[in-house]
């Protein structure tokens, strides 16, 4: 290795480990802010608050050296994408820490730490979230893409964990004063934004290494009908003709029949839909049945004032698809339209026009 390619690979390593220093800074602080908010440690609380201002210097030094690192190397292909990378990595490692600081904010704001029930799953999601932290940086520091890969998936476990959560909160919402009903909740939310940013650093490592780019977001769709026996699988299959590329598609009922309506098979054939496997499936208990769903489309009014609550992060619409149980062709053929046509429109909202 010559001088220039030694002193590069020299300044590389530099930024990953003042990168992978301060990332376990901010692993601690969310960590320690968590603690202060489970013994009611006001004191420590503070510290994380005021420990979060040299963190923050220190970012905006590593993203100065990225800089200069640019202007001395004049970097190409995958060195270019190494400062790409690393500069969104910091960004994702302060917002970390701006989720540490509001939860040690929040802590000194109950006038007692949050009953055990609820501490026992606080602290079991953040635990899951910073280890989520820690392996993104260890892919980063070591340059294992595998592991960013391996990683990715866990933020899923954290985000049903605090379905979980939001659900018992709402259950109990009487039982806690409004305001310390909020921080708590906000103390959640910010524990289950860590593993998001984690997930980015992910991404992140993954394209320097490999030059892979974030995929195309492909949204989970959930139509519900009364019985589901013709509506939600019509939608569903309209869907996968439609856009196989962009959604995933499936149905549901609030009380579901023994079978689907012999009509389904009639106007699949004329639409050139597949319904195959289509039987009549029921939904679970929400919100946890509905977490994984970035839409639910209520095909009936009895969707709309039944089905409740919804996720947080879950979106509800109602189509009021009039002619839903009416067997006669041209009914049926006039909800297929309307579906087909509502459906264009959200997957352009979410994907856009070459939604496909």
């Amino acid at each position: 290795m010559g001088h220039y390619e030694h002193r590069l690979e020299a300044d590389k390593t530099e930024i990953r480990q003042r990168v992978e220093r301060v990332a376990e800074q901010i692993s601690r602080a969310v960590l320690g802010a968590v603690d202060g908010l489970l013994r009611g440690d006001r004191d420590g609380c503070y510290r994380i608050i005021l420990g979060d201002l040299p963190i923050n210097r220190e970012i905006r030094a590593i993203d100065a050296r990225c800089h200069a690192f640019v202007a001395r190397h004049l970097p190409s292909a995958g060195h270019l994408r190494f400062v790409s990378s690393t500069l969104r990595m910091t960004v994702a490692v302060e917002r970390v820490g701006d989720y540490a600081v509001t939860i040690a904010r929040e802590a000194v704001q109950l006038s007692e730490p949050p009953p055990a029930p609820l501490a026992d799953l606080i602290r079991e999601l953040a635990d899951r979230s910073v280890e989520m932290l820690r392996r993104a940086i260890r892919a980063y520091a070591d340059r294992d893409a595998d592991l960013a890969r391996e990683t990715k998936p866990l933020s899923a476990a954290v985000h049903r964990g605090y379905y979980r959560v939001f659900r018992r909160l709402v259950e109990e919402g009487s039982s806690h004063p409004p305001t310390e009903l909020l921080a708590i909740m906000a103390v959640f939310e910010r524990i289950e934004r860590v593993s998001d940013q984690a997930k980015n650093m992910c991404e992140e490592v993954l394209f320097e290494l490999t030059g892979e780019t974030k995929p195309p977001k492909i949204y989970r769709v959930l139509f519900v009908d009364d019985d589901n026996t013709l509506l939600g699988h019509l939608a569903a299959a309209i869907g996968r003709k439609s856009f196989p590329q962009s959604g995933k598609f499936d149905t549901a009922g609030l009380t579901p029949a023994q079978e689907v309506s012999p009509v389904l098979a009639q106007v699949a054939d004329r639409l050139g839909l597949d319904p195959s496997g289509a039987r009549p499936k029921g939904i679970g208990p929400a919100p946890e049945s509905l977490v994984d769903y970035h839409v639910v489309v209520g095909l009936t009014p009895e969707v709309r004032d039944k089905l409740r609550p919804i996720p947080f992060h879950t979106v509800f619409l109602h189509w009021d698809i009039a002619a839903a149980g009416s067997a006669a062709h041209a009914d049926v053929d006039a909800a297929a339209r309307r579906i087909a046509t509502e459906l264009r429109d959200l997957m352009t909202t979410m994907r856009g026009e070459d939604a496909a």
